[in-house]
């Protein structure tokens, strides 16, 4: 490759401290940081239950962080994790990380993209509910509103590819905002909050014991803070020295963890006359529209009136733009690595005068157009799954430092490789198992959209092995495992969780069919009938799921042997290859009798 080629195919330096900084902790909040701290941590938890939980959450993922801030000192490239754990585990580990990175950040790209629609909603009204629209999973999906979250990705594509320094400004100035925005409100909030008469309890939930409420939200911590990572597919472009990124990082989590905990506070401050509590306001948020339907844009509404909402909506406003801008290039940065790596389109790596991966850039917005069709109810799913992918992702990271810190012989290093494992290990177990700790970690349906995405994995990696010519993947069987068990764990945990919401539905009708009066006595025939549709229903449930669990397991374990008969395939092939190179060399090609070689 000459001067020139090497220039169209390398990255550029020009991320400053202060736009690594706003990159990481912008990416890690978004519009999730107002709607989710209330109807999963504090709906859940309690505030001390979240308080607490959030900062045994940043605990643990200051270990990550750790773990991070090593990796980008030794090993500075833009595929990130990716690219680590091809170096210091193998290839395969390094497609198993590519793949959850590509889904999470795919996951919250989408998640923020459809907030858009939503923000609009909350604060100027119905005005883009317009053309057609139809119902999808429960979710009322209009035209005009697809219309304007299109626009939001194409609009926010096309100013990443044809810039990087506005990029920069602009995100450091959405970060600022947000920050600034956050404290502004709440800090008001709570100084006010003495003489209102609301209060902050409860502080924990009643309906189960404070250690697994607090459990609970330290478990998710990899969704609040999934993102902050994202800096190190930038690590080749950073124009300071990478020892900084230490303080950078550190800094990131702990001020999102505050952010949170701000965010939080405000959400409980103040509620509408109509409620007891706050408890009781939140769990009904569902119901409401308006800047009620969003807990923090009441309270700050009742605290400093419209120029509080103007505050919070511009705060807002930076926490969705940080996050689009930042998914779109960190998708864009790792699309680059791996088309660099022979592992993606080698269009991907591809990169224009301004120094942007734009094709890799087009592919996202590409990837995200239909996002906006399905709804906001299947991008809950999505993101469920994006909390597991994000653990998976931080376990990869934590193994792959254990075995370069091995060899390397840094031996603190080696610990937080060990406690990563550890810690994230029992994580995805909390995840996968529903009500391990007197909770359902996620949805039904966001494990079989876990299971699809890794059979598809599967898919993609025999291409790969087909492919690879050096033999460089498919050398790994625990990898291939891996991915099984996790379609295993996934499929049961679908069947099971399934099955419990068929049966708590079925006692809900149960319950309704004999509040209008017990009979006594024996049951009449009719109620006997009732009863028996109620178990032919969780029946029919459990087998239904069982099977399609079995057909999803299959799938995958046909697809491995495949892959294991094609490796087989390959290294028979090489071995005669081998053995008849070996004779050639050891044989006089005129005699036919063996050389001086081969003595």
């Amino acid at each position: 490759m000459d001067s020139e080629q090497a220039e169209k195919y390398t990255l550029k330096q020009g991320f400053s401290p202060l736009s690594v900084w706003a990159f990481s902790i912008g990416t890690a909040i978004g519009w999730g940081s107002l709607v989710v701290t209330c109807n999963t941590y504090l709906a859940s938890a309690g505030i001390l239950g979240t308080v607490i939980g959030l900062a045994v959450g940043m605990a643990v993922i200051l270990v990550i962080s750790h773990n991070l801030q090593y990796m980008i000192t030794q090993n500075p490239d833009a595929g990130g994790i990716y690219s680590f754990a091809k170096k210091s585990v193998g290839h395969d580990y390094g497609f198993l990380a590519a793949w959850f990175l590509f889904l999470t950040y795919t996951a919250i790209l989408w998640a923020n993209i459809t907030s858009v629609p939503l923000f609009a909603r909350y604060f100027i009204g119905d005005i883009f509910r317009f053309g057609g629209h139809y119902h999808i999973f429960g979710y009322e999906v209009w035209l005009g509103e697809a219309l304007i979250s299109m626009l939001a990705v194409f609009v926010t594509g096309i100013f990443c590819i044809n810039s990087k320094k506005l990029v920069h400004i602009v995100i450091v100035i959405a970060a600022l905002l947000f920050t600034v925005g956050f404290t502004v409100c709440t800090i008001w909030a709570l100084a006010r909050h003495g003489e209102t008469g609301f209060s902050y309890e409860p502080l924990f939930i009643a309906d189960s014991s404070s250690v697994s409420q607090i459990a609970r939200v330290a478990v998710i911590s990899p969704w609040a803070f999934i993102g902050f990572e994202n800096v190190a597919h930038f690590s080749e472009e950073y124009n300071f020295q990478r020892n900084r990124i230490r303080r950078i990082l550190t800094a990131s989590v702990v001020l999102s963890t505050v952010l949170y905990i701000f965010v939080s506070l405000l959400s409980v401050s103040a509620y509408p006359p109509e409620y007891a509590s706050w408890l009781e306001y939140i769990q009904d948020m569902g119901n409401l529209s308006g800047i009620k339907a969003v807990p923090s844009f009441y309270a700050i509404s009742y605290y400093l009136g419209s120029k509080g909402v103007t505050i919070l909506m511009l705060a807002l406003m930076g926490a969705i733009v940080t996050s689009l801008i930042g998914n779109t290039i960190a998708l864009s940065r790792l699309l680059y690595a791996a088309g660099r790596d022979g592992d993606a389109s080698a269009k991907f790596a591809v990169l224009n005068e301004k120094g942007v991966p734009q094709n890799a850039i087009y592919f996202v917005i590409l990837i995200t157009f239909l996002v906006p069709f399905l709804g906001r109810t299947a991008i809950g799913w999505i993101v469920d799954v994006t909390t597991l992918g994000a653990t998976i992702i931080y376990l990869l990271l934590s193994y792959a430092i254990y075995s370069y810190a091995s060899k390397t012989g840094h031996s603190r290093e080696k610990a937080t490789g060990i406690a990563g494992i550890v810690l994230m290990g029992l994580f995805i177990l909390m995840l996968l198992l529903p009500n391990l700790l007197s909770f359902e970690a996620m949805a039904p349906e966001s494990y079989i959209l876990f299971d699809v995405w890794a059979i598809l994995g599967l898919i993609y990696f025999r291409r790969l092995v087909i492919t690879d010519s050096e033999r460089r993947y498919g050398r790994s069987v625990i990898v291939w495992i891996i991915l099984l068990m996790f379609v295993l764990f996934a499929s049961m945990m679908w069947v099971t969780s399934a099955t419990h919401t068929v049966t708590d539905e079925a006692m809900q009708s149960i319950h309704e069919f004999y509040s209008a009066g017990v009979p006594g006595g024996q049951l009449p025939a009719d109620d006997m009938e009732f009863l028996k549709l109620q178990s032919e229903k969780i029946n029919d449930t459990n087998a239904l799921f069982t099977v399609a669990s079995f057909v999803v397991f299959m799938s995958s374990a046909l697809i491995i042997l495949h892959n294991y008969r094609t490796m087989r395939g390959r290294e028979e092939e090489h071995t005669k290859q081998l053995i008849l190179a070996e004779n050639k060399a050891t044989t006089d090609h005129l005699t036919g009798v063996k050389n001086r070689f081969a003595y």
